[in-house]
């Protein structure tokens, strides 16, 4: 895996069509149950895990009520479930039989064919193929939303690949600017962007300096490398930097590199009595995209929803 890609689309979550016996098993009962607490039993039910249950989106929301928003849907269209008030939802007959007869579920090709009948052509979503048997689901097993976010982390990796590029092949002055201005943007050194790079011959060893108050009490100090991939920095770095920080009197500092780090090296970070945080190139791309430092927005894109309260 590339060291600048983005988080990984490895989830414990199962694809919309083994959630499917789950949601009605939770209503098999004959209750008419609110939407979270449908989720919530029928997570249940799944045997989701703890952290299975917390995974989220990008865009905030958890992963595994998207997933199952997605079977109330396809299931409202079958009419296996109603609707019979705002936000609760209950098992028909036909949902019930279906249950019956189904008891072990059915994977994503029989899903598709299935629920494809009911969907006007223009809204089938999902072409029909077989699940993959990998552990990441290929994208067409995606719903909606995750196929977005999937091409946008793809977009991220690319991008991300080209800023590291240009920040190694840069110049050492201009790396040590970028990284004083992705702090600024961050929100450290306040609204008066009390920052500065300081970097250059007799430095003592640290780039840069954030002053969190006006009157530069409290500092944070900034080294910045460029290395190549798969130069790690190692341990003696990282205690050469925390003897520059004693040598300005300062107990924080961040440590940034175009590289990755050893293990020896982030041990030592925690265990040091001074606060030292390090960002490796993963990180530092992955900062840069998010508060907009060397990339800027190229076209948005709004997803919209059915507004249930339009229609009370």
């Amino acid at each position: 895996m590339s060291e600048v890609q983005a988080e990984s689309t490895a989830t414990e979550v199962p694809i919309w069509p083994a959630l499917i016996v789950p949601v009605l098993r939770a209503l098999e009962d004959g209750r008419t149950l609110h939407r979270k607490d449908l989720f919530h039993q029928a997570a249940d039910k799944a045997g989701l895990s703890e952290s299975a249950r917390l995974e989220t989106l990008n865009s905030g929301g958890l992963r595994y009520e998207q997933r199952m928003g997605w079977v109330l849907s396809h299931l409202t269209r079958a009419n296996w479930i109603d609707r019979p008030t705002k936000g609760h939802y209950c098992i028909t007959d036909p949902g019930r039989q279906w249950l019956h007869a189904n008891p072990d579920g059915i994977n994503y090709s029989q899903a598709h064919e299935l629920f494809a009948q009911y969907w006007p052509k223009s809204e089938k979503q999902i072409p029909a193929q077989e699940a993959s048997t990998a552990s990441l689901p290929a994208v067409d097993e995606l719903e909606p939303v995750e196929q977005i976010e999937d091409g946008i982390n793809r977009i991220h990796d690319e991008v991300g690949a080209a800023l590291i590029q240009r920040l190694r092949e840069g110049h050492p002055d201009f790396f040590e600017e970028a990284v004083v201005k992705l702090l600024l943007k961050m929100g450290y050194g306040g609204a008066e962007q009390r920052g500065r790079r300081i970097g250059g011959s007799g430095d003592g060893g640290v780039d840069g300096v954030i002053d969190q108050d006006a009157l530069g009490l409290d500092r944070i100090y900034v080294q910045a490398k460029r290395y190549a991939d798969g130069n790690t920095v190692g341990r003696e770095t990282i205690q050469a930097f925390v003897g520059a920080l004693h040598g300005v009197g300062a107990s924080r500092g961040v440590f940034i590199t175009t590289s990755t780090f050893s293990s020896g090296a982030r041990q030592y970070a925690e265990n040091v009595p001074s606060r030292i945080i390090l960002i490796d190139s993963a990180r530092l791309v992955s900062l840069m995209i998010k508060y907009r430092v060397g990339v800027q927005v190229k076209q948005s894109y709004d997803v919209v929803e059915l507004d249930e309260d339009f229609f009370e």
